[in-house]
């Protein structure tokens, strides 16, 4: 017996496993988090000053020569502090520290714990779920994947190629086997999953002369649709209608957003392209009986 049989073969074992890596890849994912977008703008500030042969009169003395996922160590924001292996232990090190720095006592945002909770019981769900296999660990990289763009988007507006696009290609690689759909779907599921959000973008842009969502939007949407296939489009779209609304309602009465205010349509589509993952065909099938159509 190889240790995934084994392992698959206790249900409760893989879920308890899954929630255990799950927390561990979180703590990842909130580096990525930070660091990806920091990285894209070094690296563009960098190419604009090659393009136009501009010399910077203002060294970065202040930044590390080196700036990557791995380089430098994690340190406190504050006070420089560099974290202990002790203090990176997820969630447990927050609760341990009581969400202060150990060096400086500066508040540690409560968002990093929370990444790393809502990592782990998301990857623990579909394991439990589903079962320990190949389609389940893949739903597994996906989550991972969808948590980190949701909250780049929510900080910085920006659904990063280096995601957005292996996403895509891992979805149409993994239905080429027909893992979750047969490939045709997948395939026209990339396709109308970029050419909706990018009609409404023109048809908007056309009418108010404002950009009404970035090409993030289109890529993403157009991953979901490569790893679901085509059918569950209007799924998708429609939940992420419904928890924009819910969300934006939400932190308008709750947080005093202002109106009118733009908000990133990511993290909607994200949690739209999630749900349907699980749930698609079950809430299709529902609807579809309630009008009498099946």
């Amino acid at each position: 017996m190889t240790l995934f049989e084994l392992i698959a073969g206790h249900p409760w074992l893989a879920t308890i496993l899954a929630l255990l890596l799950g927390l561990m890849v979180g703590s990842f994912l909130n580096v990525v988090i930070y660091r990806l977008p920091e990285m894209m703008s070094r690296e563009w500030n960098l190419q604009c000053k090659e393009l136009l042969e501009v010399e910077s009169n203002t060294p970065e003395v202040d930044l590390p020569e080196k700036f990557n996922l791995a380089v430098p160590a994690s340190t406190c924001p504050k006070c420089g502090h560099k974290i202990r292996a002790y203090e990176n232990i997820p969630v447990l090190s927050y609760l341990f520290l009581k969400g202060r720095c150990s060096s400086c006592k500066t508040s540690i945002s409560i968002r990093y714990p929370l990444v790393e909770l809502v990592t782990g019981l998301l990857s623990a769900y579909v394991i439990y779920s589903m079962g320990l296999s190949i389609a389940s660990a893949s739903i597994v990289l996906m989550t991972w994947v969808l948590i980190t763009l949701t909250m780049i988007d929510y900080d910085h507006q920006l659904l990063p190629d280096n995601l957005t696009l292996p996403l895509l290609w891992l979805g149409l690689i993994l239905n080429s086997q027909g893992l979750f759909t047969d490939l045709q779907s997948a395939l026209w599921g990339a396709v109308f999953g970029y050419l909706s959000l990018w009609s409404v973008y023109w048809a908007f842009k056309l009418l108010t002369g404002k950009e009404g969502m970035g090409f993030g939007d289109f890529k993403l949407l157009a991953a979901l649709g490569a790893w679901m296939g085509w059918q569950l489009l209007p799924l998708i779209v429609i939940l992420s209608s419904v928890v924009g609304a819910i969300i934006g309602i939400a932190m308008i009465l709750f947080k005093g957003r202002e109106q009118g205010q733009p908000m990133p349509f990511g993290p909607f589509l994200a949690i739209a392209g999630w749900i349907a993952m699980l749930w698609g065909e079950q809430i299709t099938s529902t609807y579809l009986q309630l009008i009498g159509l099946s």
